[in-house]
């Protein structure tokens, strides 16, 4: 059961190793002008492997339950998805578990990799679990931890984990039906929460200490997205990076050797990628080529 990309590379490979008798994903959604349906990364992929695809409205719906207990699962695998109620997690006759991107308790929600980079976090990683009725509380089974690279956005992360939890996936599988794991009791008063982020919460303040900023900036990239507002414009910001610097007013920004400065507390942001209004990410060489404003001035 899942949605985005995030769960193909697991779905492909759980395929391989086991056997999946059907998949379970959101309803085709309308996208663009035309509100053309759209299918989930997921379920292309299970269309690509000609698997049977279950998309309930409700996972509640009695006529959804009945027909998924048609397949007579052993186990069910959650990535990236919504929570289950009983009725579905009980129909799994070994078990059922999510994989979950950050190393539990710590970053339970829906953007775990996200603010692990708001945070400064230097490790993160991969868990598996035994799904209940609460949001990403249930025993651990297998985690898997990797360091953080520095200056790694949350889209650099997000891409560096999904070969581990399509491994984890298949580790938990194994462990499951072979009957050989003991799953751990979460430390419940170590969690934090990671709750989901909107495009309005997202407005750059520059008067942020600088490697905090430079923190959040890259752990909303590429979505939702930092931004700010320049010259009339919106302006997305994709990738920085800080140095430490006596501050000038925060921002204040100056153009030199072909990046784009701006002062903050503590230091200055340089912008390596930007997506202006309607345009395409580019990098911030290519942004300033074209640029005929001032070299130096304020961003509010």
């Amino acid at each position: 059961m899942g949605t985005p990309e995030f769960a193909v590379p697991a779905l492909e490979k759980l395929h391989s190793e086991f056997g999946v008798k059907c998949v379970v994903t959101v309803p085709d959604k309308p996208r663009g002008r035309g509100q053309v349906l759209v299918p989930s990364a997921i379920k292309q992929k299970a269309v690509e492997l000609s698997l049977p695809v279950l998309q309930p409205g409700s996972l509640k719906d009695e006529n959804f339950i009945a027909e998924l207990s048609t397949y007579q699962l052993d186990i069910i695998v959650v990535i990236a998805f919504r929570i289950l109620p009983p009725a579905v997690i009980n129909l799994a006759k070994l078990g059922a578990f999510n994989i979950h991107a950050s190393l539990l308790p710590k970053y339970r929600g829906a953007a775990p990799i996200n603010w692990a980079i708001i945070n400064g976090e230097k490790q993160t990683g991969i868990t598996s679990f035994l799904l209940e009725e609460k949001v990403d509380t249930g025993k651990i089974i297998l985690q898997n931890p990797i360091n953080i690279p520095e200056g790694a956005t949350a889209g650099d992360l997000h891409d560096l984990l999904i070969p581990i939890a399509a491994e984890i996936a298949v580790d938990t599988c194994r462990l499951i039906i072979d009957g050989n794991y003991k799953p751990i009791i979460q430390a419940h008063t170590q969690a934090t929460p990671a709750p989901k982020l909107f495009r309005e919460q997202c407005r750059i303040n520059w008067e942020q200490h600088a490697e905090n900023l430079r923190n959040f900036i890259n752990g909303v990239s590429p979505i939702p997205g930092a931004w700010f507002d320049w010259y009339g414009k919106r302006y997305k910001v994709l990738r920085t990076e800080y140095s430490a610097h006596d501050s000038d007013l925060p921002g204040n920004f100056y153009i030199e050797n072909s990046q784009l400065n701006i002062y903050c507390e503590k230091g200055i942001i340089t912008i390596l990628e930007i997506q202006p209004q309607d345009k395409k990410p580019m990098k911030i060489e290519d942004f300033l080529r074209g640029y005929r404003g001032n070299i130096s001035g304020v961003i509010k």
